[in-house]
């Protein structure tokens, strides 16, 4: 008599479905799928499978060996395109390895844009949960501020008005910017979400305004005349946008 309760391996069922199982463990193998309805429809499964690849290929192993794919004809022929096939081989391996390596290259460093957005993102949060000291200098103090960081950025800095939108400028401060000083503008809604501006010099021209978000933060990011902006702020892509409108509309008709 089989025990069903002798364990059966994963090879033993494998080779029960390919009928290479020994004779004496054939038994034991029906008795635990008997018991095992789990591993009876894998048994099933399996041999659906390969049933329907004998079914797809059988004909082709039986066909005969083409002439010209022979062992002997291969051993005789010129081997000139042994060498061709190589040297082919290699060339695709060496043209094919080299693109990957530049495509790494490529997507594992950040452009001046992603990087300077990065920068604005990371200011943003570090100040907005600032009680005390969120800025240098205060809103009340605007025509200050815009004076000193103008001359501190070397570009006419505007804090723009987004009364339309509900934000009252906080203040502003000097930054340090990828390459030279940056301005950095805070705006507060009535609710207590607040928004900030940085700008910096850019190599990156002129660039469509676009939209990012990490940490719980998003941004709409562009550039124009050789300066670079980011606006900051909670995730909503739609009021992000409508803010960054606002200042770029308000730098467009100051320029």
């Amino acid at each position: 008599m089989t025990d069903p309760k002798i364990p059966v391996t994963e090879d033993e069922l494998h080779a029960y479905v390919d009928n290479e199982l020994p004779a004496e463990r054939r038994g034991d193998v029906e008795a635990w799928l008997a018991t095992y309805p789990d591993d009876a429809e894998r048994v099933r499964a399996w041999r659906e499978m390969a049933d329907a690849l004998h079914a797809r290929y059988d004909h082709v192993a039986d066909e005969a060996v083409p002439k010209r794919l022979e062992l002997e004809r291969l051993v005789q022929r010129p081997r000139k395109w042994l060498y061709g096939a190589v040297a082919a081989a290699l060339a695709a391996f060496m043209c094919g390895g080299s693109i990957g390596w530049v495509a790494r290259g490529v997507t594992a460093t950040p452009s001046a844009m992603e990087s300077l957005t990065t920068d604005a993102l990371d200011a943003h949060r570090l100040y907005v949960v600032e009680v005390r000291h969120p800025v240098e200098v205060p809103g009340s103090e605007r025509d200050h501020l815009q004076t000193w960081l103008t001359k501190r950025c070397g570009w006419e800095v505007r804090a723009p008005k987004l009364d339309a939108s509900g934000l009252k400028l906080v203040g502003g401060r000097l930054l340090p910017g990828p390459a030279g000083p940056a301005s950095f503008f805070m705006y507060e809604s009535a609710s207590g979400e607040r928004y900030t501006l940085y700008a910096s010099r850019s190599k990156s021209g002129s660039a469509q305004m676009r939209y990012t978000a990490a940490e719980n933060s998003g941004a709409m990011y562009w550039s124009e005349d050789a300066v670079s902006y980011v606006l900051s702020g909670p995730m909503d892509k739609e009021k992000l946008h409508k803010v960054a409108r606002q200042v770029y509309d308000q730098n467009d008709k100051g320029g």
